[in-house]
């Protein structure tokens, strides 16, 4: 029988195989491409919002009547921990109300709806606001620190607590993820900091079509959802 040559596992691949070794490499590396920039679109951790998605398809036949304007929250979103101060000037995060779900609200009182808007939002946070729920309304004032206050007081919105963003920057981060189009703005928000639900403009949060939609949001929470 003729002698052969075992293979010689340290020889270089011959130009027959390099073809495959380097298409191979290229797809490698494309899949590796994907995967980066598929991360970069969807940021870890917004699988956890998969339930605010779930939540917002089953209370979405109460966004009628008075808050009919709301769009329900279709894809996970985690809103940026938006940074603002309370009525003593000390820093808060929204991260601070985590296990609550909240109304953020951004208003300034050179908005007339927004203005108009506040009294009511007074009153959601009266009748629901407690352990699970807060409504967080955030002014945009830069100018007069003292004008948004005398605001309220006067208009004797006294169960609102007070908090603020003199550089406004609370609205250009929600308007860089698409949730801040004018004024007023307002996002419902879980207790992960998820989005429910949100609305460009003025709502009457007082009435019973807003009071059920809200009470249904904070079900879930109450139950594990």
């Amino acid at each position: 029988m003729p002698e052969t040559t075992p293979p010689n596992p340290t020889a270089r691949p011959t130009a027959k195989w390099r073809i495959p070794l380097v298409i191979g490499a290229v797809l490698a590396g494309a899949v590796i491409g994907y995967v980066g920039v598929s991360s970069l679109k969807h940021p870890a951790g917004d699988i956890a919002c998969n339930s605010a998605v779930a939540l917002a398809k089953k209370i979405a036949p109460l966004a009628h009547g008075e808050v009919a304007a709301l769009t329900m929250a279709t894809t996970p979103l985690r809103l940026p921990d938006l940074a603002f101060e309370d009525a003593n000037g000390q820093p808060k995060k929204l991260s601070d109300w985590r296990g609550k779900t909240v109304l953020v609200n951004l208003w300034a009182t050179w908005c007339v709806p927004c203005r108009k808007e506040m009294p009511a939002l007074d009153s959601l946070q009266t009748k629901l606001g407690g352990k699970d729920f807060e409504v967080v309304a955030i002014n945009i004032d830069t100018r007069d620190p003292d004008k948004p206050k005398n605001f309220l007081k006067e208009a004797n919105l006294t169960n609102l607590g007070y908090f603020s963003d003199q550089k406004a920057k609370v609205f250009q981060d929600l308007k860089n993820i698409g949730k801040a189009l004018g004024m007023p703005t307002s996002v419902l928000v879980d207790g992960q900091g998820c989005e429910i639900a949100n609305i460009a403009g003025p709502a009457e949060w007082a009435s019973d079509d807003a009071i059920k939609l809200v009470k249904a949001a904070l079900q879930p929470a109450a139950a594990g959802f």
